[in-house]
C-alpha cells in the first residue's frame, strides 16, 4: 500500500470523571469500533479503569483522570472510529452490574476536545422480568458493547437513560489534507481559538 494513500488519526486523552448519583463505587471498561479500513497501529484497542467512590461534596462525581493513547491509520473517512464505554459497579448482593452503556465519535478536527457522553442502560421488557433479574443478581445487558455503536437492532431494545461520563481527548492528523481532506473548521482563520471550539457534546444513543 503505498503511503501517500494513508491518512493517520492520533487521539490522546483521559477518561475524566463520571455523575451517577444514585451510585458508588463505580468502574469502567472502555473499546473502539470502527470500519473495515482502519487500523489501530499503537495503543490499546481496550482497557479497564481503577475503581473509584464517589466524591463527598455537593457535585458527587466520580473521578478517574484515567489515560487513553491510540493512533488510527486508514483510507478513507468511511467507518470514522467511535469510542465506546461501559460502566460496571456493584449492586446490594455484590454482584458485578452494568451502570451505564455510552458511545461517541473520536473528534473529527484536531485539538482539543471535551465530549460529555450520555449513559443508558437496557431495560428488562416486563415487570415480572424486572423483578426476576433484580433478585437473581443478572441485569440486562449487551453481550457485545460494541453494539451500542450500531444502529443494526438497536430500535427493538428498551433502555433507560442513567448518567454521564466525561472525557477528554488531544486529537492529531497527519496527511488528511494530502488526499482532499480539509478538518480544519471554515471559521478557524488563526492559531487564536476562543475556549469554545473543540469543545463539544456527544449525541444522545
Amino acid at each position: 500500500m503505498a503511503a501517500s494513500s494513508v491518512f493517520m488519526v492520533m487521539a490522546s486523552g483521559q477518561i475524566e470523571t463520571a455523575e451517577f448519583p444514585e451510585f458508588d463505587d463505580i468502574y469502567c471498561r472502555y473499546c473502539y469500533t470502527h470500519g473495515p479500513d482502519w487500523l489501530i497501529t499503537t495503543g490499546m484497542e481496550e482497557g479497564i479503569t481503577q475503581i473509584t467512590k464517589k466524591s463527598r461534596d455537593e457535585k458527587q462525581i466520580f473521578v478517574w483522570n484515567f489515560p487513553i493513547d491510540v493512533t488510527f491509520k486508514s483510507t478513507n473517512p468511511y467507518g470514522w472510529p467511535q469510542f465506546v464505554i461501559h460502566a460496571y459497579g456493584l449492586d446490594v448482593f455484590g454482584t458485578d452490574v452494568v451502570r451505564g452503556y455510552g458511545t461517541c465519535h473520536v473528534p473529527i478536527t484536531p485539538g482539543r476536545h471535551k465530549i460529555r457522553v450520555p449513559m443508558f442502560v437496557p431495560e428488562s421488557s416486563s415487570p415480572l422480568q424486572k423483578l426476576t433479574s433484580w433478585f437473581l443478581g443478572r441485569r440486562p445487558e449487551y453481550v457485545n458493547p460494541k453494539v451500542v455503536a450500531q444502529g443494526e437492532g438497536r430500535e427493538v431494545t428498551r433502555v433507560r437513560s442513567q448518567g454521564f461520563v466525561t472525557i477528554s481527548m488531544n486529537v492529531i492528523m497527519k496527511d488528511m489534507k494530502k488526499l482532499g481532506y480539509d478538518v480544519v473548521p471554515s471559521d478557524v482563520s488563526s492559531p487564536s481559538m476562543p475556549e469554545s471550539v473543540g469543545v463539544t457534546a456527544a449525541t444522545e444513543a
